[in-house]
């Protein structure tokens, strides 16, 4: 129960670094008080928090995840929408965000807060292009287990605002552009498909930051851990790769590390049968971990999505030990249905939102 409670002690810390609200109250700082304020994905209600904190209670709008949305001052308007799958509310979130770009005046300011999860939670659809349409097209890409980059490319085909669209619609002065970033290398084009990109010859400043990464977090979790005088062996985002292959390959450093803790990051893919049962990419990981360190009684490992979530389900992740693993359990993997197996064994974790997303986060103990 320790290594537990130590293990998500540290994974907790490294989620609490890259707080949204945290880091864009530190963020807006140093930038001047804009006309109006847009925030899209999961982080966008902590985002806007921090920005009305910072400015006061000037015109905002807020397109993010069910349930994130919530005790956000009246005056801000919050449509909460479907994730990882788009619904008819994701519509109406792009459309809205579309519409109040467009009608900002010629010297207004935009200040545009993106986090992850905005290439499904807002969208507005080329002509011709249909909800049921961009529905089986993200249906299709979260089932062939492609890499976020590939995903995002093909899901700018069908928008008016990713890629730069929507700020191409910008007349006025000025936008600043702050992202809680979701993706490897931290490239703006392909958080929220580039929701956030300037067109190539944008007719207004532009200015932008990332304010909060994988890299901060697990920075933040490495140094939980040496604070609470465990050595920290390995830091290192290598995460990105088919969930088992990511399990093969950390399972040997796992099995054969020392007493300390590792730190591991990214965000690996799952390729998803016709019928798959409960759970994510995280909790799908942790089941194949927990496959790889059974046995080991002294290894302690939580695998969880920063954002609070993991596929459409409410949990994070899991935290596996070397118990945690049954015969029973490789039906479960098989059929995509690892979140059944690891609740029965009481291994799910569950935080609520988390008011960021900076991909996935892994804590390893050894004592």
């Amino acid at each position: 129960m320790q290594s537990s409670q130590q293990a998500q002690d540290i994974w907790r810390a490294g989620v609490a670094a890259v707080d949204g609200y945290r880091a864009t109250l530190e963020a807006t700082q140093a930038i001047e008080a804009p006309d109006q304020i847009l925030a899209v994905g999961k982080a966008a209600g902590a985002m806007a928090r921090a920005a009305v904190e910072r400015f006061g209670p000037m015109p905002t709008l807020v397109v993010t995840k069910d349930g994130h949305g919530h005790d956000l001052p009246e005056h801000i308007v919050v449509i909460e929408a479907a994730h990882p799958v788009p619904d008819a509310r994701s519509l109406k979130g792009g459309q809205a965000l579309r519409e109040t770009v467009e009608a900002m005046k010629p010297d207004s300011k935009l200040l545009l807060l993106v986090s992850g999860g905005a290439s499904s939670l807002a969208e507005d659809l080329v002509a011709g292009t249909t909800l049921d349409d961009l529905e089986a097209l993200n249906q299709r890409l979260l089932s062939e287990g492609l890499d976020i980059g590939a995903m995002n490319t093909e899901r700018r085909k069908l928008s008016r605002i990713k890629g730069g669209g929507l700020l191409s619609a910008f007349s006025g002065k000025s936008v600043t552009v702050l992202a809680i970033s979701d993706v490897p290398g931290d490239d703006l084009g392909v958080i929220g498909s580039g929701i956030g990109s300037s067109p190539e010859e944008p007719e207004f400043s532009a200015h932008t930051a990332i304010i909060a990464s994988n890299a901060h977090a697990r920075d933040a979790a490495a140094f939980a851990a040496e604070n609470s005088g465990i050595k920290v062996l390995d830091n290192e985002e290598a995460m990105h790769d088919d969930y088992l292959s990511v399990a093969a390959k950390l399972g040997d450093r796992l099995r054969n590390m020392p007493k300390g803790a590792m730190v591991f990051g990214g965000e690996p893919t799952v390729v998803l049968p016709d019928a798959p049962g409960r759970g994510g990419r995280n909790q799908a990981l942790a089941l194949a971990l927990a496959r790889e360190i059974a046995g080991q009684s002294d290894l302690t490992v939580i695998v969880g999505g920063t954002d609070g979530t993991d596929g459409p389900t409410d949990a994070a992740g899991a935290i596996v030990t070397g118990d945690t693993w049954s015969d029973k359990a490789q039906a479960y993997l098989d059929n995509a249905d690892s979140g059944s197996f690891l609740d029965k064994a009481g291994a799910l974790l569950v935080t609520g939102p988390t008011g960021t997303n900076v991909m996935d986060l892994i804590v390893a103990i050894k004592n």
